[in-house]
């Protein structure tokens, strides 16, 4: 059924692929205007509509850049404030959104902002922190700012060449506009990737000659935490009765991953950035074991007992990392 309405919208995908192009279009020659800042910035972005790992590499970046002065910038999708809210102690995860509120809870040490006015926010964060670097999350689109250094990630598994725009595929923005970005990572790889699959890839996206090509795979913990000291190791799972909670873009790669593990589960899946209502919490109550990720996990903490979440990050080849780290520490 998706899959006949997905066709039934193509005609709608080419308005949209042309209102996109022809908005970036007046970017280039200048009509709409874009502008560069003092500080360096790293735009962290892809040009689909999310699951391709944005918030576990702007993550991986801030454990990288752990001796600068560091700020994050994101728009703070589906929060509750309004205009520039720079993140304190008493911050929720309401005031910030999801992935916000989670990156500041990891990293304290950095100074993390939200604003629909990317420009607005970086000279707020310039003005009250004074960071080294800032770092903006999903703002490959917001082209009214320059970044000092774009990344760009996209899926093993649905690459953008391969993909088709909204809402017959996944694409918000042209395929052509990659042109834009310093680094491509593609992420979700195997991790069995062969040199020779990874050559196939890299034809595939027939990068510029100034674009380094990096391959990223997902690390999963060996076990779950409840946010503090109680730790459960994965093998302690089997057989127990779990739900599986999640409201993220793409939790395919999770759910295949417990099922290698041998872990069964009941799953909940929900779309990304889901508010849960009180009326679906009580459907998970009767589990012994809830289950879920790092972001759904900081919308419902404090509503649900026996809640956990399973930890991932992007993982790298030594010779890939060598590559982003220096290319980080060039902008300095």
């Amino acid at each position: 059924m998706l899959q006949l309405l997905r066709k039934i919208a193509f005609p709608i995908s080419l308005v949209y692929a042309l209102v996109v192009y022809v908005r970036n279009f007046l970017f280039d020659v200048g009509v709409f205007s874009s502008k560069s800042y003092k500080t360096p910035t790293i735009c962290v972005g892809n040009l689909s509509v999310g699951g391709t790992g944005k918030t576990p590499m702007t993550e991986y970046l801030l454990s990288i850049l752990t001796n600068r002065k560091t700020a994050v910038l994101s728009r703070g999708y589906k929060r509750k404030s309004k205009g520039f809210y720079l993140a304190g102690t008493e911050s929720t995860v309401l005031e910030l959104g999801d992935e916000p509120y989670q990156i500041h809870r990891k990293f304290p040490q950095v100074a993390v902002a939200v604003d629909t006015d990317r420009r607005n926010g970086i000279q707020k964060l310039e003005s009250v922190f004074g960071p080294e670097v800032i770092v903006l999350d999903d703002a490959f689109q917001h082209r009214r700012v320059i970044p000092t250094f774009s990344i760009l990630l996209t899926t093993y598994h649905n690459l953008y060449v391969d993909d088709w725009y909204l809402p017959t595929g996944s694409l918000r923005d042209t395929k052509k506009e990659a042109k834009r970005a310093d680094l491509i990572i593609v992420t979700k790889c195997p991790d069995t990737l062969q040199d020779v699959e990874r050559k196939k890839v890299i034809d595939k996206l027939k990068p510029k000659p100034n674009q380094n090509v990096l391959f990223a795979m997902l690390k999963y913990n060996d076990f779950i935490t409840d946010g503090g000291l109680q730790k459960v190791q994965l093998s302690e799972l089997k057989g127990k009765p779990l739900a599986l909670v999640t409201g993220i873009a793409s939790p395919e790669p999770l759910v295949q991953f417990l099922k290698s593990v041998g872990i069964a589960f009941e799953h909940f899946e929900f779309g990304d950035h889901h508010h849960f209502t009180d009326k679906e919490i009580e459907q998970f109550k009767g589990y012994q074991m809830v289950l879920t990720t790092e972001k759904d996990f900081v919308r419902l903490e404090g509503r649900l007992r026996n809640l956990y979440f399973l930890q991932i990050s992007h993982s790298f080849s030594r010779e890939d990392e060598a590559v982003l780290k220096s290319s980080l520490q060039a902008l300095f």
